[in-house]
């Protein structure tokens, strides 16, 4: 398989921008994209040169293709996952995986049945300073990481009030579902274990649903009179090993930044901050440093990107770094997170 002839389903902004990342692989041919709203199918068409465009899903899936990226609302994502595996074509899926887990496993079951290929595009992983630091800690530059916080706070970044991303039956769930599970996932990554003990979480819906809180982000249509999602969560999960690890994802919170975003990690020898690159440690003194820049990890996918890696993977030039059993591992946290809070218990796995 020398060309990948792929297909878009799902024109919105997030889709766009993948698309042209597909686009600029050497060995992808985009061959079709399908959306329902007719003008953004025909508009990411016409500036990506894209022949055909189609307003189903279905529609696409019966072109000759051999892959494609789905970028639609969460609720649709097992369904059409499952429907396209079952065509016969390999599957980069847009996150979260599925709105539980029970539906997670049914499209994972559908990959193992069919044998093609089925990746959720958890794109934190790629970037450049996450796979630094999952280097550094795999080569105990830090010690024994014992404990991690990941969060992503906007304080004004709901994805379009009223658009599906705002409605449980559409998402499933807020700032957890859209931004808290790249934390998630990248902060397991980084840290090699995808091993969960435990989960504890709150929810809560305070400043969306009063029309606070609005954000740029997203085409989507505001369709939506009611905001039933969380637009801040925050969890306590135990990983096998004694670490722990603290997650905070927010839309609209009250703070000073407009955007938080980072992982730290607290080694018995050194702590890190992941996205910035920075590490902190004693000296041979008692001197404390924090060191800018910091030793360079060995960077696995130089691409950095989720869309290059897909179509590596499907030419056999890279192992595929989202393993399925990982993406339900994560898919299993975030149904926890949500159980827990409804509960106001603690959630075993």
């Amino acid at each position: 398989m020398n060309t990948i002839r792929m297909g878009i389903v799902g024109a919105g902004s997030i889709g766009e921008l993948t698309a042209i990342d597909l686009s600029r692989h050497p060995n992808v041919d985009l061959v079709a994209v399908a959306d329902a709203n007719e003008k953004r199918c025909l508009q990411l068409a016409a500036r990506l040169d894209v022949p055909h465009a189609f307003a189903t899903a279905g529609d696409l899936f019966a072109a000759e293709l051999d892959a494609v990226y789905i970028a639609v609302p969460n609720a649709m994502h097992a369904t059409l996952a499952k429907q396209a595996l079952n065509t016969g074509l390999h599957v980069m899926l847009e996150k979260p995986f599925a709105l539980n887990l029970e539906e997670a496993r049914s499209v994972a079951d559908t990959a193992s049945r069919t044998g093609n290929t089925l990746i959720v595009g958890m794109n934190q992983r790629f970037e450049r300073n996450v796979q630094r630091a999952r280097a550094l800690v795999a080569e105990g530059a830090l010690g024994e990481v014992y404990h991690a916080k990941a969060f992503w706070r906007r304080r004004s970044g709901i994805p379009r009030i009223g658009s599906w991303f705002t409605d449980r039956a559409s998402a499933g769930g807020g700032a957890l579902l859209d931004i808290g599970v790249h934390m998630l996932d990248a902060c397991l990554f980084v840290l090699d274990n995808f091993r969960p003990l435990s989960v504890s979480g709150a929810t809560y819906t305070r400043l969306g649903n009063r029309g606070i809180g609005d954000g740029t982000w997203g085409s989507s249509e505001r369709e939506h009179r009611h905001f039933d999602v969380d637009d801040f969560t925050t969890a306590l999960i135990r990983l096998e090993g004694g670490v722990t690890l603290s997650l905070d994802a927010s839309w609209a919170l009250h703070q000073q930044d407009a955007n938080d975003q980072e992982i730290l990690l607290y080694g018995d020898e050194a702590g890190a901050s992941v996205y910035a690159h920075r590490h902190y440690r004693f000296g041979a003194q008692g001197e404390y440093h924090i060191i800018e820049g910091a030793r360079e990890g060995a960077i696995a996918y130089a691409h950095c990107n989720r869309a290059q890696h897909f179509v590596n993977v499907l030419l056999g030039e890279e192992q595929p770094a989202v393993t399925v059993e990982q993406a339900l591992t994560v898919q299993s946290i975030l149904d926890a997170i949500y159980v827990s809070a409804q509960t106001c218990q603690e959630v075993r796995l």
